[in-house]
């Protein structure tokens, strides 16, 4: 559920902002560092809220760009990185990769109550329920998840360093250090017992491979409902939600591809459920394998044996589910669904501790 849109520019009325945006202040600080985009009414409407960063349409006149900004509420550090969203997106303008364009980035967190920054608005659906999904057929399903594997694909061949990221992570240790900062999340997010998560930890842990992939760029959250696209013609438009991007080990966006596709894509458990509902067999789409095959034929990655990266799949969206339920029992989550989130982090654990016991 959407907010309704706001105006902040009526004669002689105070704006009332919608949740997490203060269009006043926004409204001044537009008309001092972008002036160009400070033109008519500056109205504002919440599009997605409460899984992750915050994300806004604003109608600036005739204009529409989006705002991102960090969710209400326990936001775990390190996470929401404004700027290096900003920066990766910036980075990848001139790659075969396809981003919004980057207009603005504020680290200031006084002008709406937290850093944000303001991209150009991309044409295209976000496909997230089997409402959306259903009613594309075998053929249109088929062709939209080749084309993100082909995007995947495109994103880990850009050489870091011709765009200008070369410091954008540590690829050295990369996997090893996903389990620790994941680990760490968990222990800021438990509100309740969780059981197999600390054995699936420690497995992780003791044997986390060296990573003969790392030193490419690494979005870190990548599945379909992360892009724009269209169904007629099948095209991907843009990819959004690069806050956890940096340079590591590219099977890990396919381990963690393969956890939403296959476990929760392929588990009564995501029925109706914001995150994954829409996604994988169950909906119709093809099996995780034909698009790991998809990606192979198209990437010089070798994908070898992915079960440890699904298995890490797990544990870090476990953990984000459980900071997304934690933050949904301090009512801190803006949008509706969120109160079954808590139900995945039982059958990711479990599936977890399968593929990590795997040799």
């Amino acid at each position: 559920m959407s907010d309704p849109a706001v105006d902040a520019s009526r004669p002689g009325a105070v704006p009332v902002s919608p949740a997490g945006l203060a269009l006043d202040r926004l409204a001044d600080h537009l008309a001092t560092h972008r002036p160009e985009l400070a033109v008519g009414p500056l109205r504002a409407q919440l599009i997605a809220g409460g899984k992750s960063n915050l994300t806004y349409l604003l109608r600036l006149g005739d204009r529409e760009v989006v705002l991102r900004r960090p969710p209400l509420g326990h936001v775990l550090a390190t996470a929401h990185d404004m700027a290096r969203e900003f920066r990766v997106i910036s980075a990848l303008a001139p790659t075969e990769v396809p981003v919004p364009g980057a207009l603005l980035l504020c680290t200031d967190p006084e002008v709406i109550g937290a850093p944000f920054f303001l991209m150009e608005r991309v044409p295209g659906e976000v496909f997230r329920t089997r409402a959306q999904t259903d009613p594309l057929g075998d053929e249109r399903r088929r062709a939209l998840a080749m084309a993100m594997m082909d995007t995947l694909a495109a994103l880990h061949s850009v050489d870091p360093s011709s765009v200008g990221l070369a410091d954008f992570g540590r690829p050295e240790g990369y996997l090893a250090r996903q389990v620790r900062r994941w680990a760490g999340q968990l222990d800021r997010s438990r509100s309740r017992p969780l059981p197999g998560i600390d054995e699936l930890r420690d497995l992780l842990a003791a044997t986390a491979p060296e990573g003969a992939n790392a030193g490419r760029i690494v979005h870190g959250d990548y599945r379909l409902d992360n892009l724009l696209a269209s169904a007629d013609p099948v095209a991907v438009h843009a990819v959004l939600d690069w806050e956890m991007a940096t340079l590591g080990d590219p099977l890990a966006d396919l381990g963690l591809l393969l956890t939403y596709w296959d476990v929760l894509g392929g588990s009564d458990t995501a029925a109706g459920n914001p995150v994954a509902d829409g996604l994988g067999p169950r909906a119709g789409f093809p099996t995780g394998s034909e698009l790991i095959d998809r990606y192979a034929g198209r990437s010089d990655v070798d994908v070898g044996p992915l079960h440890w990266h699904v298995a890490l799949g797990c544990f870090k969206l476990a953990v984000i589910c459980e900071g997304i339920h934690y933050r949904h029992t301090l009512g801190q989550t803006l949008g509706e669904g969120f109160d079954r989130i808590g139900e995945m982090v039982a059958p990711l654990v479990a599936h977890g501790l399968t593929a990590a016991r795997e040799r």
